[in-house]
């Protein structure tokens, strides 16, 4: 797998992270991690972050009990941010 094999976020609905945009992941990449497939890459701090023009790829999952994982790894086609356990989670984790 290559970086450009990578799932997208395909929707963020996470508000007040810095790297949502009308509801579009704008980080380099997230992190998917903790209790409740939280999005490690959410951050509140009231500035806009993250590249314009691109929409976040999945870059690692910590996540070994979701069936998407393969290698730490998603294997999903792409992946939904939103509010969950914690205020951004990955919508798109499901159980082995």
């Amino acid at each position: 797998m290559t970086v450009t094999d990578l799932p997208t976020v395909h929707e963020c609905s996470a508000e007040g992270c810095s790297y949502n945009h009308d509801t579009a992941c704008h980080a380099g990449a997230v992190t998917i991690s903790g209790g409740g497939a939280a999005c490690g890459t959410f951050i509140d701090i009231g500035t806009s972050g993250g590249l314009s023009k691109s929409v976040a790829m999945v870059g690692a999952c910590h996540r070994t009990d979701c069936s998407h994982n393969s290698g730490l790894e998603c294997s999903a086609d792409s992946i939904t941010v939103g509010p969950g356990a914690d205020a951004a989670d990955c919508l798109t984790y499901a159980t082995a």
